[in-house]
């Protein structure tokens, strides 16, 4: 009897990578040295944005996405951080407006020009402080307007309201060490973390408690990462006592063992899982690889399948991954990658090949479109919402965007409890809550003083004000009486 070996049916065995051609690449570009753990590199079906070096401050680049071929040294850049800037996100509702952590310890909200910039752009729409070390993780809500995630070197968690400048909550107590990473789930009710702590833990951000975590999710000491993915099973990446890279899948009903792990090699660059809901690929990346590996995720033991390999031979210093609606589903592109070398970023298509011209149904399931499917106060309020899908049967087309206005609610017309204005002050003293939020009645005494304060500094200007007016006119009628000569 022979027995033959039966492989597994995957639509996505065959996907492969290929680079694009040498003029649709982005030359000349001085990526950041900086030592940290982030992607470097954000994009949307507009503009590629890339962290890069910055004399005396922190800047990156925003750049059409057609604007490929040599980037002349003098192009703008965004540039208004004091210290370099370690994390970038896109915000997922509006294709203009992209979020920055830096060392400076702000997160800074901008709002890109439609068609890019073209002069340096210094001025934030908002300035978010709170943190009181250096931001290296920024990450917008999947489905709620203006709810924007970041975490710090402090080992703090903060969820801002970018629309009104507000600090919605605080998360000072989960982490006792630095935080590796942040995914938000599929509808933004929950988020996972990956700690250096080695833990990885479920967190309900407006409760502010722990819904689940695994010590030792990975038992060696370097970087680990952990997504959610859209069934609500975790996915992380990390290492092996033995300083072997490992993939794992947990079910965080029970976090006592993983589903599915497996190791890949013993390298030692962090891997970056990508994923994409719509196929369940996840692509993993090695920062200082030269390869990409994908894996899909199934219902069925054991659960994690190898897929394929792209490999090429510079390693990368940084991925950025494009939404699926910025996609091109005529080419039957199911992901692209934006891989960032020394000097230049590297678009990297990834392909189903397929003889039919026609709409692949199969591969282009509903997306997550760019609307938001809830406002921030909804969120706030205990709602939640997954996201809006759209059909890319036609193709994406983007549509105008609405400017961010960040609305500071006026302290001296407005009877509510005041909210923190645009520049935010510093976090809440040690043994506060886990969860704080800017109603107490300890803020809004604070409020009440500030408030008297300036309206006695205002009377003080009024008097001083009507005095030097006073004087002016006795001068006035003074010199008036020397030019007539009765004086």
């Amino acid at each position: 009897m022979s027995f033959r070996k039966v492989v597994r049916q995957s639509k996505f065995r065959h996907v492969f990578g290929q680079p694009v051609k040498n003029d649709q690449c982005y030359e000349d570009i001085r990526v950041s040295r900086v030592t940290w753990d982030s992607t470097f590199c954000a994009v949307n079906p507009k503009f590629l944005a890339v962290i890069v070096e910055a004399s005396g401050g922190g800047a990156f680049l925003v750049l059409p996405l057609g604007k490929t071929g040599r980037i002349d040294k003098a192009y703008p850049t965004v540039c208004g951080h004091t210290g370099p800037v370690l994390d970038i996100d896109w915000c997922p509702h509006n294709d203009e407006v992209i979020a920055s952590g830096s060392e400076d310890c702000t997160v800074m909200v901008w709002q890109i020009p439609e068609n890019g910039l073209t002069l340096p752009l210094t001025e934030p729409v908002v300035v978010l402080e709170g943190h009181i070390k250096r931001v290296g993780i920024v990450t917008w809500h999947p489905t709620a307007r203006n709810v924007l995630l970041s975490a710090g070197c402090d080992n703090v968690v903060l969820i801002w309201n970018v629309g009104t400048a507000e600090e919605l909550y605080r998360l000072d107590t989960q982490h006792p060490d630095l935080i590796y990473n942040v995914c938000w789930n599929r509808n933004g009710s929950l988020f996972c973390s990956a700690c250096k702590d080695k833990s990885v833990r479920i967190i309900d951000p407006r409760r502010g408690t722990l819904v689940a975590e695994r010590e030792k999710a990975h038992e060696g000491a370097r970087p680990m990462r952990a997504i959610f993915l859209a069934d609500g099973k975790v996915f992380t990446t990390g290492f092996s006592r033995m300083s072997e890279r490992q993939l794992a899948l947990w079910d965080p009903g029970n976090l006592e063992d993983p589903m599915a792990l497996q190791e890949l090699d013993s390298s030692n660059g962090a891997l970056l899982p990508f994923y994409d809901p719509d196929t369940n690929v996840v692509y993993v990346c090695g920062k200082g690889d030269s390869s990409i590996r994908y894996f899909e995720i199934t219902d069925e033991p054991p659960y994690i399948h190898f897929l394929n390999t792209f490999t090429s031979k510079e390693p990368q210093r940084g991925m950025g991954s494009m939404p699926k609606r910025g996609l091109e589903v005529s080419k039957c592109e199911i992901a692209r990658f934006y891989k960032l070398h020394e000097r230049k970023c590297e678009p990297i298509v990834m392909t189903v090949p397929r003889k039919s011209d026609l709409f692949q149904d199969d591969l282009y399931p509903d997306t997550a479109g760019p609307e938001a499917a809830l406002e921030a106060e909804e969120w706030v309020s205990g709602r939640d919402a997954d996201p809006i899908l759209i059909s890319l049967r036609e193709a994406y087309v983007p549509s105008k965007q609405r400017d961010l206005k960040v609305n500071r609610r006026n302290v001296l017309s407005d009877s509510r409890p005041a909210s923190t204005p645009a520049r935010l002050g510093a976090p809440s003293p040690a043994g506060s809550t886990a969860v704080t939020t800017a109603s107490g009645s300890l803020y809004r005494a604070e409020e009440a003083r500030k408030l008297d304060e300036i309206m006695q500094e205002l009377q003080k200007l009024r008097t001083l004000v009507t005095e030097q007016s006073d004087r002016i006119n006795r001068l006035e009628a003074q010199l008036g009486r020397l030019q007539n000569g009765d004086a």
